[in-house]
């Protein structure tokens, strides 16, 4: 029998009720039966064994039906011949005909024999009709009741093995009658994650697939392979769940624990003759080929923890499914993990109804928490563990306390959250330590990208000698208000990839050319004593230079409007400036900021730069003189006016249709 709908059935106060004719099958098929609903947990009502000595069996029957959660009609020879049976049946159909809650079971009778009401039914039916020829409406409902049910998707046990034909008939009422596990209840986003790992799961495959959950401390990966452990271990001939192997393993002979735990709880074996971790091995591998069954490895720190409780798939027999939880991604390709679901954190709006949770036990806030409890789930960064730490403690406190509590936050976090992510750093390698150091210390809030672009290639060494000392190994070097007006000579920047030394008194940045060749960005802006920019023909590879607020900036060097990498070069408010030399060959340019340089009278020639690039940041640049077009470059000289409108009807054209001027045109004016 196959059942493909995966729709569970509401709760009951039983799980299942189990209709039969008692001399038929109840110490056989139907004992066998219920002892193996109880023990894969099913709660099962049995008419001899539920109902209290001396108690009013009908009444007590037909309450037991209404709150069963499923019915499971055992159809024997003899059923039909027990009006009790039929009085069940017909209560059964009443009730329980819709969503698949009718399980019928045709025990050594074809389910034709029940539609059709022949054979020993039809001798059976016989004898009621003349027992109740003064209520014939009550036969009909028995005879209708036993058609529908017949016309049911069931089992028919012919020659089949029974304790097999159990075993089925077992699994299949232990998936329909499912519910989510109390480690579900108010978890929020949990069906999506849910559904993202069922996915990697392959649920139906039958080979031994190993799936990795990684990500960082407090995401919730424990709590999901929970959650799916629960839901899914019925589906299997055992399972397993090996919580906090990281701490377990820490402490003398405890990988041999667990050893013993996995083999226990798939084989419900005890074994004393494990007496190192490589009879653990053996065991395991060996001892488990032929089995199904559903694993979870949790919280993972090293590879070899792996190899002593999981090594190999074929440890485990067709269709297994081992679920490991770790903070380190590498170990799992190390041990050949293929499909890893990477645990992100929440999103905003899922954060908020988390906290709200935990803090009001709804999922808004009153309004005097609205504000304060935005500013918590910021704080928590979409970490679950956070939110609920936070939203526990925040419960039932007053406004003056939230706040409080915040102020705290911002310099000291909550020990329980600063426990968890303590693992993550301590984890680290040395090297790694230093990285993480380096981005909590100077990139905070900056860009994936730039700060790579800062890293790469890093030595990673610290300052032995203080602020005294400045490495020639440097990447970074970004001094706000830097003192002096001319920079140490000996520092060298031959490895610098970002210069960063805004507001500083500099005069002079270097003297005649210097070979620069992986510096891309410089940020110069407020240089109050900057007068002129450095040679920068040995610096291949810059591609933005910021030069906002030189307010005594008088000389642009030729060689920075050459430049072939260059693509953002920000004048703004360069209020000193008044020429810019020769001529402008920049086939990288994408932003050219000038506006706000009141004394810029010539403008050079213009050629090799896509003007249409040029469009938005040029549109500022309203007090230059007149701005040509070269009919090869497309390049334009700009108009000097401080009310553009006035003046701009000596060219011709009224200012409104400049902004929709079509610039493939080989002349116009901008503004």
């Amino acid at each position: 029998m196959a059942f493909t709908s995966t729709q569970t059935i509401s709760y009951g106060k039983y799980d299942a009720f189990l209709s039969f004719r008692g001399e038929d099958t109840r110490k056989s098929f139907t004992g066998h039966l219920y002892t193996a609903l109880k023990n894969k947990g099913i709660y099962a009502f049995r008419d001899d064994k539920e109902l209290q000595k001396g108690g009013s069996i009908s009444p007590e029957l037909l309450k037991a039906i209404e709150e069963s959660r499923v019915s499971i009609i055992v159809l024997s020879k003899n059923y039909a011949s027990s009006t009790w049976c039929l009085d069940e049946l017909a209560k059964i159909v009443e009730c329980k005909n819709k969503d698949d809650q009718i399980f019928p079971i045709f025990y050594d009778v074809e389910p034709t024999v029940v539609r059709k009401q022949t054979a020993n039914f039809g001798k059976a039916f016989a004898k009621h009709e003349e027992n109740f020829k003064d209520n014939i409406e009550k036969v009909q409902k028995w005879r209708d009741a036993l058609k529908v049910v017949a016309n049911k998707s069931g089992w028919e046990l012919k020659d089949s093995n029974e304790s097999e034909f159990i075993e089925e008939i077992v699994n299949v009422i232990s998936s329909k009658i499912r519910t989510k596990p109390e480690t579900a209840k108010g978890l929020v986003g949990i069906e999506s994650r849910l559904e993202k790992l069922r996915f990697l799961m392959g649920t139906g495959s039958i080979d031994v697939r190993m799936i990795g959950i990684w990500g960082m401390g407090g995401l919730g990966k424990t709590t999901l392979a929970r959650v799916a452990y629960d839901l899914m271990s019925h589906e299997f001939d055992g399972s397993s769940f090996l919580a906090d192997v990281r701490e377990k393993s820490e402490k003398e002979g405890s990988v041999i624990s667990l050893q013993k735990q996995l083999l226990f709880d798939l084989l419900k074996l005890a074994d004393n003759s494990i007496r190192n971790v490589h009879d653990g091995i053996n065991m395991i591998g060996s001892r488990l080929r032929q089995k199904k069954v559903l694993l979870v490895i949790d919280d993972v720190a090293n590879v070899e923890q792996l190899q002593r409780l999981v090594g190999k798939r074929d440890w485990f027999g067709p269709g297994s499914r081992i679920i490991i939880t770790t903070r380190d991604e590498h170990l799992l390709k190390l041990h050949r993990v293929e499909e890893v679901y990477k645990l992100e954190a929440l999103s905003y709006y899922k954060a908020f109804e988390l906290f709200c949770l935990k803090a009001f036990e709804t999922q808004k806030p009153r309004e005097e928490y609205v504000h304060l409890s935005q500013l918590v789930v910021k704080y928590a960064s979409g970490l679950p563990l956070a939110l609920k730490v936070l939203g526990s403690f925040l419960f039932g406190r007053p406004v003056d306390e939230w706040t409080s509590t915040l102020e705290r936050l911002k310099r000291e976090p909550e020990n329980e959250i600063l426990d968890i992510l303590q693992i993550s750093f301590d984890g680290l390698k040395e090297a790694e330590k230093e990285i993480f150091l380096d981005v909590a210390c100077f990139f905070k809030g900056e860009k994936r990208d730039y700060v790579s672009k800062i890293l790469d290639s890093c030595g990673f060494e610290p300052l032995p000698q203080g602020l005294e000392y400045l490495s020639n190994k440097l990447r970074l070097l970004d001094w706000h208000q830097y003192p002096w007006k001319s920079l140490p000579s000996d520092l060298q920047l031959d490895k610098i990839v970002e210069f960063k030394m805004c507001y500083n008194c500099v005069e002079e940045l270097w003297k005649g050319t210097k070979p620069l060749n992986v510096l891309k960005v410089m940020k110069l802006s407020h240089s109050k004593n900057l007068i002129k920019t450095p040679d920068f023909t040995k610096v291949p590879n810059l591609e933005e230079l910021d030069l906002e607020g030189c307010t005594r900036l008088r000389e642009i060097h030729p060689s920075l409007l050459l430049h072939n990498k260059l693509i953002l070069l920000n004048l703004k408010g360069c209020t000193s400036l008044t020429t810019l030399p020769g001529k402008i060959f920049m086939k990288s340019l994408k932003t050219l900021v000038l506006s706000g340089c009141l004394k810029l009278r010539n403008f050079p020639h213009v050629t090799g730069i896509d003007f249409e690039r040029l469009q938005k940041s040029l549109e500022s640049a309203s007090y230059y003189k007149q701005f040509k077009m070269s009919k090869k470059s497309g390049a334009l000289w700009l108009l000097e006016t401080e009310d553009f409108s006035r003046d701009c009807g000596n060219y011709g054209r009224p200012v409104r249709a400049l902004s929709r001027w079509n610039f493939h045109y080989r002349s116009a004016i901008i503004y």
